[in-house]
Order: structure tokens, then sequence, then C-alpha cells
């Protein structure tokens, strides 16, 4: 799969076909492991119907081949891109890890296979729980992140959310409520604007406890910026870059904290794990706005190439670590410029809430979905007011094939509830439907058409997700704007063909009833009249 460079097409899903005497190789860019293609593959062959699941599981630059030949047939090898370099007595470094899982069946058996292992042996547990499918909030869109922020309006847009009966689970303060040059892009002085807020953050964060909402607050604290306290008074914790040949993702001005320094990463535990206690903060959300491959090389020996970036990601690691075991039951947001830095060892302590920085537009956020979900069962998306929209009526109106579009486990709402004129009633009602249907992203996944690239408006879109321990799935279907079809019929899977299933579609008032082996073989029909509409269809499997 493509990785997330925010575009229409992120997480793309490629297949090669291995030819006698080929080879593939695949790396990310940058230095960021989810950059530019993922680090996860499925290895299939067609008979008999088997196959590998694999990952490299490293923060950094990775570099995988697969090489097909006559003799050895498929020989993989991958890890860390850049790596030659001596120990020194008694020194130890570590290696990417390396997931391998062998399955029966076809490729979405093993895809399957793959999402049920990363919930139950990866998905990070605070408290034993796993994170919970949820509608969040925030006010970044009104207030230039927290740029314009207040106390007062913090406060205010948390009660107007309760009030109109939305369901919180948190409130989410995103980048600039630091001290800064008047932009959230100069960063690097980790104190709270006490101008901006005289009580720092606490009295948000309590206001919304007491009403049962958590919350959510953004760091960088690896790219460091001019006129920050890091950049000034810590010179010797920064790396630096040659100057960039351009399209690299840093400015020459730009440093990195070198999280391989002993002394720097002591000091960012204890700092970031102060604010958080002081605060009150519930969720840490880590972004990384920053491409790190050339600070490393750039600071590594003729003979200890990959050590730089080696000591930077254990220390990545470890600076997390500290965060998890300090404060029992804090989660942690996995953000590289929206997606970056998705590997399995971030996600064994985190969940991307932000999965791509292409944001909103609904034909790349049903792209997104098709292909994440294949690898990552917990990602979070991102909902506003169809702008396109704005004004009709005499109010801003909900644009339900935007709001579907959006729909995941986690989906955060933009919207100004200081306005009156919003749709609350059909706002409220497809939050109820996201309630109903998120419990069912966690189960198994199945696309059920082909992909379209989000320039593709002449088509469907479709996928089913299905939970047989407890028989209820649901589907999501897109009829895209220039699609000449009113009808699609999609095969579902995974059903038990003796059993009947209830269908019961979210813009119906009736329901009715299928055979498992009706609706594999058949297929569930849905109909959808107008162009640019979505259909949501519960399904659920009747008592014997």
């Amino acid at each position: 799969n493509k990785g997330a460079p925010a575009s229409g097409t992120d997480y793309q899903p490629f297949e090669t076909v291995l030819s006698v005497n080929s080879t593939l190789i695949l790396r990310t860019t940058g230095g960021r492991a989810t950059n530019a293609a993922l680090p996860y593959f499925n290895i299939a062959w067609p008979t008999p119907e088997q196959g590998a699941l694999l990952a490299i599981g490293w923060p950094g630059q990775w570099q995988a081949e697969f090489q097909r030949d006559h003799d050895l047939g498929l020989t993989i090898s991958g890890g860390q891109e850049t790596t030659k370099f001596t120990l020194r007595p008694g020194e130890e470094v570590r290696s990417p890890l390396v997931a391998f899982l062998q399955y029966e069946g076809d490729w979405l058996s093993g895809q399957n296979l793959w999402r049920r292992w990363m919930i139950d042996h990866n998905l990070p547990r605070p408290e034993g729980k796993l994170p919970g499918t949820q509608l969040l909030a925030c006010s970044s869109h009104q207030y230039s992140e927290m740029l314009e922020a207040s106390e007062e309006n913090q406060k205010l847009f948390i009660d107007r959310y309760l009030e109109e009966g939305f369901p919180l689970a948190y409130w989410w303060m995103d980048a600039g409520w630091y001290r800064n040059d008047g932009t959230w892009q100069n960063t690097g002085t980790w104190e709270v604007d006490r101008q901006q807020f005289p009580s720092g953050l606490r009295t948000i964060t309590d206001h919304a406890r007491s009403k049962g909402v958590k919350s959510i607050v953004w760091f960088e604290p690896e790219r460091v910026t001019t006129r920050s306290w890091l950049y000034d008074e810590r010179p010797q914790w920064l790396l630096r870059a040659p100057p960039n040949p351009g399209g690299l993702h840093y400015d020459n001005a730009w440093r990195l904290l070198n999280l391989g320094n002993p002394e720097a990463l002591r000091w960012l535990i204890e700092h970031i794990d102060g604010l958080i206690k002081s605060e009150g903060i519930d969720l840490y959300r880590q972004d990384f706005n920053i491409a790190p491959l050339e600070f490393w090389l750039a600071n590594d020996r003729p003979d200890r190439q990959g050590i730089t970036e080696i000591r930077y990601n254990e220390g990545y690691l470890a600076f997390w670590d500290a965060l998890l075991q300090r404060n029992p039951g804090i989660r942690i947001d996995s953000c590289a410029s929206g997606g970056r830095r998705n590997d399995l060892e971030t996600l064994r302590r985190s969940v991307p809430l932000l999965r791509s920085d292409k944001l909103f537009e609904p034909r790349s956020q049903q792209n997104h979905t098709y292909g994440m979900s294949m690898w990552m069962p917990y990602y979070g998306t991102g909902t506003h007011i169809g702008k396109s929209l704005i004004g009709q009526a005499g109010s801003n109106v909900v644009d339900v094939y935007e709001f579907r579009s959006q729909m995941g486990p986690s989906v955060t709402a933009c919207w100004d509830l200081r306005d009156e004129s919003l749709d609350y009633d059909t706002l409220r009602t497809l939050s109820a439907q996201l309630k109903r249907a998120s419990p069912n992203y966690l189960g198994d996944y199945y696309p059920l058409s082909a992909y379209l690239r989000d320039d593709q408006t002449n088509g469907w879109m479709a996928w089913q997700w299905w939970r047989p321990e407890v028989g209820k799935g649901v589907v999501h279907a897109f009829r895209r704007e220039a699609a000449q079809d009113s009808r699609q019929s999609y095969r579902l899977h995974g059903l038990d063909p003796t059993a009947t299933y209830t269908i019961d579609n979210a813009d119906h008032d009736a329901s009715y009833r299928k055979t498992g082996k009706e609706l594999m073989e058949d297929g569930l029909q849905i109909e959808l009249k107008d162009p640019r509409s979505a259909a949501l269809v519960f399904y659920a499997q009747s008592p014997q």
C-alpha cells in the first residue's frame, strides 16, 4: 500500500505479480516510516490459496526487497536502509522488529488474520482497555488552531457540544497553546503561553473532565525552530542537516532534537511528563512535521553509518514508554504530518487520530478508509460542514455524503457550534448512526468494490465490516458524482449460509431478511437514486 503523503490516494493498495527472475524494491522516503509506502506486505500465491504477512517495525528509514528466481523461489530481505557500522567494545544496538504471519485461504483471509492479531496483541490497552470508538471535537478551524483560543471560548465549545447532545469522548486542543512567535510552527518552547492562558490549560481540562469529557493536547517536541528555548539554550542537543536540495520536508533553519542524546532524552521525559500532570492531559498527541533522514545521515561518521538513526529511534520509543509507565491510563496519538509514522512499533504504543493531512474531501476519505483498513484497525478522521453548501437556504447544510465518507473508529467534529443555524437534528442523527456503526470497525474488513482513485467520479465504492462473534455488521456504499448506475449488488463475506440475517438500511424505515447464502451468492442489493450519495446498511444474524 501507498503511504500517507497527504494525497487523495493515501493508503492505495497495489498488486505486483513477481515473475521469475524479477525483483521489487520498496522503501519509505525522508525517514518517516509510512511516508512513501507502508512497511506492511501481503505475499499471496493462488495455488493452493495461502500466503504470508510481513511487517517491518521501524520508525525510521526502511527498505524491503522481494526477489524471485528459479532455484530459491522468493527471497525477502529488509530492514533499516542504511547500516554500515562498527560497534565499540560492549556496545549494543537494536535492529528493526519484523513480524511474519502465515495464513491459509485467499488474501482477504490473510488481511483479517492480520487485523485480529493487531487488535489482540498490538493495539494499546491502557488499564487493559482497547481504545473506544468515539466522537471527538475541536475548534481549530474557528481559532487558527489554538493561536486565537482562550479559556472562555474553549469552555464555550465544550458546553455547546454537550448542550446539543453530542456524545463527546475528548476535547482536542491542537497547535499554538505554547509560547511562540505568532505562528504555531514556531516549536521548541514547551511552556503554556500564560498571556493567552493565565491559568494554564488545567482550567479547561478540569472543566471538560467535570462534564465527563477527556482532553487531547498537541505537541511536536522533535522539530525545533529559531526563537525558541531549545534552539537558544540547548544547541548541543540539536541535530542539523545539510542545505535542503528541494523537495525534502525541512527548512534549513530547523533543527532536530536528538533523542539519541541521553541528556536531551531525560529532559524531554521529565518536561513533557510534568506538563501532562500539571495541565491534566488525558491523551498526548505527538506530531512530527520534519523529514529526519538527512539529519541522521549528516551526523554519522563513515564507519558508523546508521548509528544516529538507531540511537534516535531507541530514544523515541523509550520516551513514549516512559510516558505510558508514568501515567497509567494515558493514551498517545501518533501524527507525523498526518499519518507518516505509523509503523508497527509506533502503533504498539499509540493510535493515529488523524490518518492523513488530506482532509474532508469525500472521495479521498473513501480511498483512505478502503486501503488503511487492511492493515490498521484503529484510526481517526475529521468531519466538518460542507463548505460548498454553506449559505443555501440561509443556513449551513449538513452534507450526508461527506459525513459518511469520513466515518471511522474515531471521528473529530470540526463544527462551529456558535452558529445556531446549523442543522443540528441531522448532525445528531448522523452522530447516532456513527455510534451504532463504529463498534463494527474493529471487526473483519472486506472491500466489496474495486478501488477508485480520488479523480475517478464514474463509479461506486463499497466495503463490509463483520463481527462474527456477535453476528453484526455494516456495509458502506458510495455512488460518486458521475456514476450512471443507480443500483449495485455486492456479495458479502464471512456469513453463515444457513443463517438468516435482518437487513436495516439507515435511510429506510422497513427492514427485511435474507439468508447468508443469498447475501454471499446473489449479493446485497443497494439503490442510490441520486449521484453523490451514500448508503449505510446494517445487518445482523437473526436468532435461530
